[in-house]
């Protein structure tokens, strides 16, 4: 069991899922740590968002098939009004067509619902932290979905560029990439490396001899010329180039 951190602040969770018996298995494993507290359950995905709003969790653990609002736009919605916010999905199947929408809307960890206790346990405390946390099956998923998602890009004709809707970096948060193809520096480069391995902001500064806000700007940097949304994404990529796929 791990200690209650400094200051009796503990990780608030909100877990989310439509089926009751779960939902309450959940809680009850989690209440009994003393470093975490859930601060509600939803049963769906609008009552995730209005909660989420309402109760401000660190940490959602989100269902993905839900009725009246699936996980996937919940995700979404919630990391639209709660940036700081880290959401957790925990699915059945490996094979979920799901799993890559949910990563594009800001999911930062995967696991499947027959995770181990001390693995959820571990998951939850990794997430807020700033980690991210893939499990073997869902990677491949994932990289597979990359994958084809490059291949009908560049099966795209060149006009396909002309007539697809722009979004403007303004809308995404981010400044505009100065190039499409710009390649990454070798500091970059092990900085993607350090996001593959899960490392938080915090832990990159201390390995690579810099200010965290300067690596903030540098991760920022990456997600820009690799056309990320999420450091899951920059995690998937890294793992996808190191394997040569």
């Amino acid at each position: 069991m791990t200690p209650a951190p400094a200051g009796n602040r503990r990780i608030g969770v909100l877990v989310v899922d439509d089926q009751a018996l779960i939902r309450r298995g959940m809680t009850l494993m989690l209440s009994a740590e003393p470093d975490i507290e859930v601060l509600g359950q939803a049963a769906d995905g609008v009552e995730a968002v209005e909660m989420a709003e309402r109760l401000r969790p660190d940490v959602v653990l989100m269902d993905l098939h839900m009725p009246r609002k699936g996980g996937v736009a919940a995700t979404r919605e919630i990391m639209l009004a709660l940036p700081r916010a880290h959401v957790l999905v925990l699915t059945t199947l490996d094979s979920d067509e799901t799993v890559f929408e949910a990563i594009r809307a800001g999911a930062q960890a995967y696991l499947l619902k027959d995770a181990g206790e001390d693995e959820l346990l571990d998951t939850v405390r990794a997430v807020h932290r700033g980690e991210s946390r893939l499990t073997p099956q869902i990677a491949r998923k994932v990289m597979d979905q990359f994958r084809r998602l490059a291949s009908s890009v560049e099966a795209a004709p060149a006009s396909a560029a002309v007539d697809r809707p722009a979004v403007s970096s303004a809308a995404a948060g981010r400044p505009a990439p100065a190039s499409a193809t710009e390649a990454l520096s070798d500091k970059e480069e092990k900085i993607l490396g350090l996001i593959a391995e899960g490392k938080s902001n915090k832990q990159i500064a201390t390995a690579v001899f810099l200010a965290e806000g300067t690596v903030k700007n540098y991760v920022s940097r990456i997600m820009e010329k690799l056309h990320a949304n999420t450091r899951t994404e920059l995690a998937v990529m890294s793992v996808r180039q190191r394997r040569g796929d």
